[in-house]
């Protein structure tokens, strides 16, 4: 007998979801990190920039995606000013975004080691494309960790050149990246 494939879904995140979607950011970004951060940065990272924006989840707009009922990923877009940085974050920047004349966010993507690379970010990433056009926006951008950016790279997004924030005294360099819809 042949099994069938995993079945893959994304829907929005909710309030009951923050404490797996924690646990999940935490895990990938430890994982996959190596090579692209040094031990230092990645806890730097995780205590203080990543984790999940709650205000992208009352908006609707952060995703979770499911194989067969287990978390593999989140990710979201954004219509706020915000360009990245979960709730811990302390450079937040406030206000909505005027489609028109500028760029929707993509925010926060984070895939469960075991599934990386297996089209978990790729149906994360489309669903906000989808959504961020949906609403208006014809340009998105982001902020890229350095393991990320290939990724946004294939998906036909351009860098920036690096920049470097400071999370707890720490050093960490990131990849701003846009791209035209």
């Amino acid at each position: 007998m042949i099994a069938s494939p995993p079945a893959l879904t994304v829907r929005a995140a909710v309030t009951a979801d923050l404490p797996v979607l924690d646990r999940l950011i935490e895990m990938s970004a430890r994982a996959l990190s190596h090579g692209h951060y040094d031990a230092t940065q990645t806890e730097a990272a995780i205590a203080h920039v990543f984790g999940v924006d709650s205000e992208l989840v009352g908006d609707g707009t952060y995703l979770v995606a499911t194989i067969d009922g287990t978390v593999a990923g989140c990710g979201g877009w954004s219509r706020r000013r915000t360009l990245f940085g979960g709730d811990r974050f302390a450079d937040r920047v406030g206000g909505l975004l005027e489609p028109a004349t500028e760029a929707a966010r993509i925010r926060a993507f984070f895939v469960a080691p075991d599934h990386a690379r297996r089209g978990v970010g790729r149906a994360l990433l489309d669903a906000c494309e989808a959504a961020a056009l949906a609403a208006g926006f014809g340009r998105l951008m982001l902020m890229a960790t350095l393991p990320g950016e290939p990724f946004y790279r294939a998906a036909g997004y351009r860098a920036d050149p690096v920049v470097t924030i400071t999370a707890g005294g720490i050093a960490i360099p990131f990849v701003p990246m846009h791209k035209m819809m």
